[in-house]
């Protein structure tokens, strides 16, 4: 094992109380993704936190959710940067889950491993290679968190995509799985809204006139519900579907909202296509109708490579070494900002945030032995990716 991750890793020994302090910090502080006054507030803390010599920080501003922040190393001359990605949003709105609290050798708390306890993770593995060494002799550092992943990262791909550019490897510090399994594949995530237009006629005195845009926005969600396909890999979830005024008056407009989830970017672009061929063929069957299908893919999977299994390798011989698992998770079918990296050519592996579970639940828990050993796995791969 590298020298310089060794002595990260000792020097990492004994800090378990101030990390829990810093993570206790930032899941006190709710930041739900639309509420942006608190997601500034724990971008400060963030801010604090990774206040580490040789590591600038710049703050993106977004006039819709929190600001974003990118960090930023010089490093090795000539090498190329390698890119730790995480986000500061959560899913709970104000009220609905709140604090940080101690059971055991569990902590419980909204963010606590999704995935405030990653970003943790991050800044005390950089403390300790700072301490120990300076971060000078590493490649160049590109550490990206974004305020808008639960929602998809609408403005946080932008951000990525600009600040990591080039990378050598992505590592993605998302909720850690049992056993310490590391993620390679995540399902591609998108998204469809199709609205039916007919005709308002009233359904006693000329229901014959009108033309039924329930009726065919109907025919629309019993097609695309039928392009399941588990074997591969594909879902179809028709969550909501809204329209009609009452039931004496034929509809004139209807809504169905969509969730796609896919393995490879062809099938998720297979599987637009075939929503709009659906909408065709179901308002031909309801003369009078039309169907407009708008959206598509959001985020495109993360597909295991060659070269991702060889960073997985890599990093899960510092994690062994560290006294964590090292195995490869099954596909995992929500999507993560890994696909992002991942669809620039980047080889990237996620799941790498303490062990826990119960995320996007109040039942939301990590434990905490294991923020150390995950900061001293992080701290030995990028010492050996040193000079």
């Amino acid at each position: 094992m590298h020298e310089g991750g060794q002595a990260a890793a000792d020097w990492l020994v004994g800090r378990l109380g101030e990390m829990e302090e810093a993570l206790a910090a930032l899941v006190e502080v709710n930041s739900w993704t639309e509420n942006p006054e608190g997601g500034r507030r724990v971008g400060a803390l963030l801010r604090e936190q990774l206040a580490i010599p040789g590591l600038a920080a710049e703050v993106v501003p977004s006039q819709r959710y929190a600001d974003h922040l990118v960090f930023r190393s010089e490093g090795r001359p000539a090498a190329r940067p390698l890119a730790l990605v995480g986000h500061l949003d959560t899913v709970f709105p104000p009220g609905k889950f709140e604090g940080y609290r101690r059971e055991g050798s569990l902590r419980r708390g909204p963010g606590v491993l999704d995935m405030k306890g990653g970003l943790v993770v991050i800044a005390w593995a950089l403390k300790a290679l700072a301490a120990t060494g300076g971060l000078g002799r590493l490649p160049p550092l590109r550490l990206v968190v974004v305020a808008d992943e639960e929602v998809g990262s609408p403005e946080g791909i932008g951000v990525i995509r600009e600040a990591i550019a080039g990378a050598e490897a992505c590592l993605v510090f998302e909720s850690g799985r049992a056993g310490d399994a590391i993620i390679t594949r995540r399902k591609g995530t998108g998204m469809a809204v199709a609205t039916a237009r007919g005709k308002a006629a009233h359904a006693g005195n000329a229901h014959h006139e009108g033309a039924n845009a329930l009726w065919a926005i109907a025919r629309f969600v019993d097609r695309v519900q039928q392009l399941t396909d588990y074997p591969r890999g594909l879902t179809v979830n028709v969550g909501k579907v809204t329209g009609g005024q009452g039931k004496n008056t034929v509809p004139d407009q209807a809504v169905a909202e969509v969730d796609l989830r896919f393995c490879t970017r062809a099938d998720g672009e297979e599987l637009v296509r075939r929503f709009h061929h659906a909408a065709e063929e179901a308002a031909a069957g309801v003369p009078g109708t039309r169907i407009e299908v708008q959206g598509g893919v959001s985020r495109e999977p993360l597909e295991r490579t060659e070269a991702s299994a060889a960073l997985m390798e890599a990093y899960g011989t510092c994690a062994h070494a560290s006294g964590l698992g090292r195995g490869e998770s099954p596909l995992v079918g929500g999507g993560s900002d890994a696909s992002t990296s991942s669809s620039m050519g980047i080889p990237s592996i996620d799941g790498l945030g303490p062990r826990g579970k119960g995320f996007h639940t109040v039942e939301e828990f990590i434990e905490v032995e294991t923020l150390v050993p995950k900061a001293q796995a992080l701290a030995r791969y990028l010492a050996s990716r040193g000079a």
